[in-house]
């Protein structure tokens, strides 16, 4: 039994009514019963995980995609990152991913060679999103 598949069954012991989806390398993988059901709602393919498991999944760049229908569907989902074992909300996983990538694009910024309006609209683009940020984390 695969190490991802055990802590499938561990989290659906604990929880059996969220459906856990899965970061595996470059890919969101739902697995055995999820999975029946995600394909279903998402239009996924189901394929084998091994002999007796079924998977679905779409790549990583396709999660804001795919979080809209689950949240629309009114399924609980969490996300676990297998790399880490972390487990959050999808809203909080997406998010979370939103400020990560938005401090990466900060810090790759060199400041030394922005113009005074290039800084001003640096400034600007920050502030707003700073606030889309602040809206979606309820302040």
């Amino acid at each position: 039994m695969s190490k991802l598949y055990e802590k499938y069954l561990s989290l659906k012991r604990q929880d059996s009514s969220t459906l856990y989806l899965f970061k595996n390398g470059i890919f969101y993988i739902f697995l055995d019963e999820d999975a029946k059901k995600m394909s279903t709602l998402l239009n996924l393919k189901l394929t084998n995980l091994n002999e007796s498991v079924l998977k679905c999944g779409f790549p990583i760049n396709n999660l804001s995609k795919y979080s809209n229908l689950i949240n629309l569907s009114g399924y609980k989902v969490s996300i676990v990152d297998s790399s880490s074992n972390e487990i959050h909300s999808s809203n909080e996983y997406i998010l979370n991913s939103k400020v990560k990538d938005f401090v990466q694009e900060v810090s790759n910024i060199d400041l030394n060679t922005l113009s005074i309006s290039e800084a001003y609209s640096f400034i600007e683009d920050i502030n707003k999103q700073a606030k889309e940020f602040v809206k979606e984390m309820k302040f």
